[in-house]
């Protein structure tokens, strides 16, 4: 008994050791990490509505088409799907807080931890891949 004592306490302290804080992100790194998001947001949004702009005259005149866009309607229409999206939407709103912690420690983490090491290649990756996005998925039109 005191030997399991005396490892659950070794084990514990062990573990206090290693537990540090999680420093928290650099400013410049927060605005430049918001800054790339808005952009990446921006080119799904712009890719989105390209998307939905071509499907929908071929949704139009298929029958197929047709069929999919009034299921979608009463499905839209139904109780429970609207309950649903409810219940999604406010699970969403009261997650975000955790979310943006967690996202708050992970830039920490890696500012303080991994940037020093590998902040200049992601840098330069990011930077070339950026020629390659606006000709595939353009922020804007």
């Amino acid at each position: 008994m005191k030997l399991t004592l005396a490892l659950i306490l070794a084990l514990q302290v062990s573990v206090c050791v290693w537990a540090e804080p999680i420093p928290a992100p650099d400013k410049e790194l927060v605005e430049k990490y918001e800054g790339l998001k808005a952009v990446f947001f921006k080119r799904l949004v712009n890719a989105y509505s390209k998307f939905i702009a071509a499907v929908v005259p071929m949704m139009d005149s298929s029958p197929t088409g047709q069929l999919a866009k009034e299921t979608v309607e009463e499905l839209r229409k139904r109780p429970r799907v609207e309950s649903a999206i409810k219940i999604l939407s406010g699970l969403g709103s009261e997650l975000q807080p955790i979310v943006d912690n967690a996202r708050m420690s992970l830039l920490g983490a890696y500012g303080y931890y991994l940037r020093p090491y590998i902040g200049e290649t992601l840098d330069k990756a990011i930077n070339n891949i950026k020629p390659v996005l606006n000709t595939i998925m353009p922020v804007e039109d």
